[in-house]
């Protein structure tokens, strides 16, 4: 089993990225804490990570939903993770890797096919929220 603290990251596909920024700063208050580039950007409320990724997006009917993601406590946990998860021969979609921004993570997918990160993120890994 992958030790891990909650479901507190989301990755939404947006077709317009600065009105996306806007709406989740204005209604929610979140504030951006990385943006690599006019194409992402990551928020955060102080207990939860939203990145947002300019991509395609499914009728209103539809999902935009990129990946999910679950939040580790340490570096250390995230990499006994992926060793776990190639060990039970799940499905990894991308290797471990560093950001730049100083979180590390890795994707699987899942029976069905969606892709869940497993993320390590110094601002909200740490904190001790249940």
């Amino acid at each position: 089993m992958i030790k891990h603290q909650g479901l507190r990251h989301l990755a939404l596909n947006v077709r317009d990225v600065a009105r996306a920024v806007d709406f989740y700063q204005r209604v929610f208050g979140m504030r951006v804490v990385w943006q690599p580039d006019p194409d992402n950007a990551y928020l955060s409320s102080g207990s939860d990570n939203l990145a947002l990724h300019r991509g395609t997006v499914a009728e209103r009917t539809g999902q935009s939903l990129d990946h999910l993601g679950f939040v580790v406590a340490s570096i250390a946990d995230l990499q006994a993770s992926y060793q776990w998860a190639q060990e039970n021969n799940l499905e990894i979609f991308r290797p471990l890797r560093r950001h730049r921004d100083g979180s590390v993570s890795y994707y699987l997918r899942d029976p069905d096919g969606n892709v869940i990160q497993v993320l390590y993120e110094p601002s909200i890994s740490a904190m001790n929220i249940r």
